[in-house]
């Protein structure tokens, strides 16, 4: 972005303006030219800089950074990654034997809240949906007692041929 106009324009209403009060603020106006100009170059910096700041808040992951190139400002645009395709991978899981019930927070009493943000790929937000809503709970509902039923020793079933009977080498968790 160049920054010249906008230095030329402070000049230029500087000069007018001295115009107006004679030879000694026109001399004055020529000396201050010079100062003005690096210090209306820096002030512009900071409210771009700033102004990038709010952009980012809004864009995070991604970002906007201001650089300066000579005299003039440069905007860079990092845009959040691209989302990696979710892939489900197909293995058969025995059913439970009964629906699990609910198993109640340690500190249940204390009335404590956390907000998460907490993205889904779409065909599970769909099955996360038709779970709750087959159990008559609000899918918010529906996740609080999946965590909590994972967290607080609910069974994982493994799949075949992994675990312990294949000799301990199986291996859970995601890859990149």
């Amino acid at each position: 972005m160049d920054l010249t106009p906008y230095v030329d324009n402070l000049r230029h209403e500087l000069a007018v303006a001295a115009d107006a009060g004679g030879d000694e603020a026109r001399a004055l106006a020529e000396r201050l030219t010079a100062p003005l100009e690096s210090a209306t170059r820096l002030t512009l910096l900071n409210a771009l800089s700033a102004a990038m700041s709010e952009v980012t808040r809004e864009l995070a992951p991604g970002s906007v950074d201001v650089r300066l190139r000579g005299l003039d400002p440069e905007f860079v645009v990092t845009p959040p990654p691209a989302p990696e395709p979710f892939l489900e991978a197909q293995v058969p899981v025995a059913a439970p034997a009964a629906p699990a019930t609910p198993s109640p927070p340690a500190d249940a009493d204390d009335g404590a809240m956390a907000r998460i943000n907490f993205r889904l790929p779409a065909h599970l937000k769909a099955r996360a949906e038709d779970a709750a809503a087959a159990e008559g709970l609000s899918v918010n509902a529906w996740l609080v007692r999946a965590v909590s039923t994972a967290l607080d020793g609910g069974e994982r079933v493994s799949p075949p041929g992994r675990g312990k009977e294949s000799g301990g080498r199986g291996f859970t968790g995601w890859v990149r």
